[in-house]
């Protein structure tokens, strides 16, 4: 079981203080822990708060980690509001598209009538290698998106062959995978998976993630802020603390929406845009500010904060920036406007 009490516990609630216990050190501590985890951790159901304090948690003590435990539980959710009881092991979900590949679901006219095979391949699937079981969105005949669960292990399941080279999140190689005619079960009906409110809670839960490291690199800060007296220290800590504050209260504000259950798929839609967007613009101005006052020494000297930096640039990147502002703009001028 694991809750919110953690080793450097980043909190939604504005002046709470941070409890004790242990994080998981390492990519591979975690995916062995992680599934012995509560299994209530579902956003929508008045956990979103204490999940999300969970991913930041994670995040502010190590991005890698986050990156490997955010997608299990966001699949165990996923199980969750399908109605689908959880298999046990690690979890991944494999919902990326990219160009010149894609994933096609079948029937398997041999089997019972809701047997499926997947045939194609998938990109960005994140430690496919090591991960038990996904969940892996595909393209139906009918011209729909399904989602489906599968066992990694099965003949059939290939990892493709491709150099993962990024120094942020390098514990986190993400590569293609190739399905061959591979046994998959339903998740939900055809479009569920993109259709349900739940789909941008699981988006704004990355955001949580990238929220925890920003905070791991403002606590860096503050800690040489308290060790030396400089005005301009002091300067960009106080700015590094209102956009953390920016990131804190949309996140907090989204975890009270989400668990009052009074917003539809295209509230949802909104709300994670806007929160994801925040909190993407927080990370980069902290990356800057603290870059700024602690100059190169702690980037080239310490393993722990480079990393934190290279790991945070790489997984902010999934906002993807000016594209995401002008989906946002286009969904809200379709409505009256919000303000």
């Amino acid at each position: 079981m694991v809750g919110t009490s953690l080793s450097g516990h980043v909190s939604l609630s504005p002046f709470a203080t941070p409890a004790v216990a242990d994080v998981p050190g390492t990519v591979e501590e975690a995916l062995r822990v992680v599934p012995t985890w509560s299994t209530d951790l579902v956003p929508g159901d008045g956990a979103t708060a204490r999940l999300w304090e969970l991913l930041a948690t994670l995040g502010a003590a190590d991005l890698g980690v986050a990156r490997a435990v955010e997608p299990h539980l966001d699949a165990r959710a996923i199980l969750a509001q399908a109605g689908i009881p959880d298999s046990g092991g690690t979890w991944g979900v494999f919902a990326a598209e990219g160009p010149g590949v894609r994933v096609d679901a079948g029937r398997d006219d041999a089997e019972r009538d809701d047997g499926w095979r997947l045939r194609g391949t998938k990109p960005w699937c994140s430690l496919a290698g090591v991960l038990d079981s996904a969940l892996v969105t595909a393209h139906l005949p009918d011209g729909g998106r399904g989602l489906f669960a599968v066992d990694l292990r099965q003949s059939g399941v290939r990892l493709v062959d491709q150099a993962w080279v990024s120094r942020g999140l390098a514990e986190i190689p993400s590569t293609p995978v190739a399905f061959d005619d591979v046994p998959a079960t339903p998740v939900g009906g055809p479009g569920w998976y993109l259709e349900r409110p739940g789909f941008w809670w699981g988006g704004i839960g990355v955001a949580a993630c990238w929220f925890g490291g920003a905070v791991g690199l403002g606590r860096r800060l503050h800690a040489e802020a308290a060790r030396r007296d400089d005005p301009l220290l002091a300067m960009h800590l106080g700015a590094v603390d209102h956009r953390l504050e920016d990131a804190r209260r949309a996140l907090a504000e989204a975890a009270a929406l989400v668990d009052a259950h009074t917003l539809g798929a295209p509230e949802g839609r909104l709300l994670a845009k806007r929160v994801r967007a925040t909190v993407a613009l927080v990370c980069e101005d902290v990356v800057t500010r603290v870059g700024h006052a602690l100059g190169p020494a702690p980037l080239a000297l310490e393993e722990e904060h480079a990393k934190r930096v290279a790991d945070l640039q790489v997984y902010v990147r999934q906002q993807h920036a000016e594209r995401d502002d002008a989906s946002l703009g286009t969904a809200l001028a379709s409505r009256e406007a919000p303000w």
